[in-house]
């Protein structure tokens, strides 16, 4: 299962935790915050409801929103970056977004209540581990540029 207290607690204390799922793979959790003060290089935001869109991107079309409510399969997105959001996660002016809807990983991130920035880590240690496979990882992400007036870009998929 996964121990939401802890990685609440260690989030709240460091602004990062490093959680190994269930596949072997290690990857980091970190407040939006910190992004004002380091680099974050191919960070995520992590979202739990659609509405978060709207502290990351500018304005989006209702067909972009669409394309995001209805998606079936984790995807990631990039997107034209609010003004407003740390230029940490900031590349060439554009944000890369999910939004996460596999039931644990949906409920953590309701619980932690902002968007935080995951990446993917190697050569260090987990401070938390669980056996649920982390959305991202699956075979089957795909990678989309929306635009706000409803473009859409395939990336990867």
């Amino acid at each position: 299962m996964l121990d939401q207290a802890n990685i609440l607690t260690l989030l709240k204390e460091k602004g990062k935790v490093y959680i190994k799922e269930g596949s072997g793979k290690v990857f980091s959790l970190r407040k939006g915050t910190l992004a004002e003060q380091e680099q974050v290089e191919g960070g995520i935001y992590l979202l739990f409801d659609l509405f978060q869109i709207r502290t990351l991107c500018v304005s989006f079309s209702e067909v972009s929103l669409d394309i995001v409510d209805f998606a079936s399969k984790p995807t990631i997105y990039q997107s034209p970056a609010n003004p407003l959001l740390p230029k940490g996660a900031v590349e060439n002016g554009l944000v890369r977004f999910s939004l996460i809807r596999e039931p644990n990983w949906n409920k953590l991130l309701f619980q932690i209540a902002h968007p935080v920035l995951f990446t993917e880590e190697s050569g260090v240690e987990a401070q938390v581990q669980t056996s649920l496979l982390f959305p991202l990882f699956h075979t089957g992400t795909k990678e989309l540029f929306l635009g706000p007036e409803g473009e859409v870009k395939i990336k990867k998929g």
